[in-house]
C-alpha cells in the first residue's frame, strides 16, 4: 500500500472505533443521565471480573482471584458533578462582561504606557 493509502485505512479505522465506542458508551446508558450513567458503572463492576475470568481460563492463563486487583470503588455522584460543572459555567459566564471590560482598561492602559 501507498503511505497516502495507508493513512486513510488508518483514519477509517480509528473513525470507525470512535464510532463504535460512542455507539456503546450510548447505548450502555453512560450518556444519559447521572442515574444511568450509575446503573451502567454498577453492571460494569459486576460483569468484569467474570470476564476476565472467562478470558484467562480460554487462553489458558493462570490466574487466581487473589491475583486480580480489586475493582475500583466510585464514590462520587456523576449528578452532583454535572451540576457543580454547569453551575461553574454559568457563574464564568455572568462575569465575562465585567472582566471583558476590565481587561479593555488595562489594555488600554498598556498600550497608552507604550506610546509615551
Amino acid at each position: 500500500l501507498s503511505c497516502s493509502a495507508f493513512n486513510s485505512c488508518r483514519f477509517l479505522m480509528k473513525g470507525g472505533l470512535a464510532g463504535a465506542a460512542v455507539y456503546v458508551a450510548y447505548d450502555q446508558g453512560l450518556l444519559g443521565s447521572g442515574t444511568e450513567g450509575a446503573e451502567a458503572l454498577r453492571k460494569a463492576q459486576e460483569t468484569l471480573p467474570p470476564a476476565i475470568q472467562e478470558w484467562t481460563d480460554y487462553l489458558g492463563w493462570e490466574v487466581r482471584a487473589a491475583q486480580l486487583p480489586p475493582t475500583p470503588k466510585f464514590e462520587f455522584s456523576l449528578s452532583d458533578s454535572w451540576n457543580k460543572g454547569v453551575h461553574r459555567v454559568m457563574s464564568a459566564l455572568s462575569v465575562a462582561p465585567t472582566r471583558a471590560c476590565e481587561y479593555t482598561a488595562e489594555g488600554w492602559k498598556y498600550v497608552k504606557d507604550l506610546v509615551k
